[in-house]
């Protein structure tokens, strides 16, 4: 009995080596595989968050990259001593930089992640408030002929869709430009270049918001508290540290302001509007549909049915009885039949 514990006892030991070893597919190659893995995405998001602090004119620090990655302060040394090893960073005293080196890697993972964000957005049916942490993972796993297929898959874009700025190929990007909305006073009227997508809850009250690039907005009222305004016809009020995650750019004073517009969700049955045009939030496979279905400028569209829970509803397009969801009908910018007359 001893013997053939013994027996057993090796074989279960030798069959562990083997799982455990075996080349390019045992648990340890693959355990070595993840650490590997795990370091070079903390590496490319440390190059990004020096990159974006350069960018913006700020400094970085080991707390800055600590709290950006959300790892330790220990772990963020640690990493920091490894891109100065690897030639992608230089300090000076308690400051950190990119070299040239590091500053193209960078620009590479930026790029990356834009080109993402703008497929995830134009593609996909996500949300906007998972753009970027999809982006964030599918980033990492890209060769260099892989990204240039999927820029040439959304059209070699030249913003992502919160208005940030891809890099081109080249690594060449524009500086930055606008203000925040904060820093705007009563009566000013600007458009909306750029919504800041992180920290995720704030990003998630933009969206809530219905704000989206390339809208047009007047500031009615700032106070300490709050800061009112209007946006494509509709008010708005949002706490400061929500606005100042909003970039613009001023407006002639001279020039009118867009809006507010109908939509083709206030149309009640029988009656029937002409579409003026197709909100900017609505993007990609939505919007291509949309058209596909004949609604653009000039289209005439009469309400036929509503749902007995309001959603969705039916309209007659192009003598077609079409289906829309109500979300989909308040992206859609009408005048009534009796205004078009």
């Amino acid at each position: 009995m001893q013997t053939i514990a013994v027996f057993v006892g090796s074989a279960f030991v030798t069959a562990f080596a083997i799982a455990f070893f075996w080349p390019k597919r045992g648990l340890f190659w693959n355990w070595r595989r993840g650490l590997l893995s795990t370091e070079r995405v903390l590496i490319e998001d440390a190059l990004k968050h020096l990159y974006d602090q350069e960018y913006h004119d700020l400094t970085c620090t080991l707390q800055s990259l600590a709290g950006a990655l959300s790892i330790s302060g220990e772990r963020a040394a640690k990493l920091m001593a490894r891109l100065q090893a690897l030639g992608l960073v230089t300090a000076t005293g308690d400051r950190f930089a990119l070299t040239a080196e590091g500053r193209s890697y960078a620009l590479r993972m930026i790029r990356l992640h834009r080109l993402w964000e703008r497929y995830l957005a134009d593609e996909t049916g996500l949300r906007e408030t998972e753009w970027h942490g999809k982006a964030e993972v599918l980033e990492h796993n890209m060769s260099e002929a892989q990204a240039e297929a999927l820029a040439a898959s959304v059209g070699n874009p030249l913003f992502d869709p919160h208005g940030d700025p891809i890099p081109t190929e080249d690594g060449e990007l524009p500086p930055k430009k606008g203000q925040p909305l904060t820093d705007l006073n009563d009566g000013d009227l600007v458009r909306i270049t750029h919504l800041e997508d992180e920290p995720a809850a704030v990003y998630a009250q933009l969206v809530a918001l219905g704000l989206h690039p390339g809208m047009q907005v007047r500031v009615l009222e700032k106070t300490p508290q709050r800061l009112t305004f209007v946006a494509d016809g509709e008010e708005c009020i949002a706490a400061p540290v929500v606005a100042r995650n909003i970039t613009v750019v001023p407006l002639p004073k001279s020039q009118g302001m867009a809006g507010p517009h109908e939509t083709l969700a206030s149309l009640q049955i029988g009656e029937a509007g002409e579409v003026i045009g197709i909100s900017k939030a609505c993007r990609g496979q939505q919007r291509r549909r949309l058209m596909d279905l004949g609604i653009v400028p000039g289209t005439v569209i009469r309400a036929e049915l509503r749902s007995p829970g309001g959603d969705p509803l039916a309209f007659n397009i192009r003598d077609a009885l079409i289906a829309l969801r109500r979300s989909q009908a308040d992206m859609i910018y009408i005048k009534r039949m009796k205004e078009a007359a």
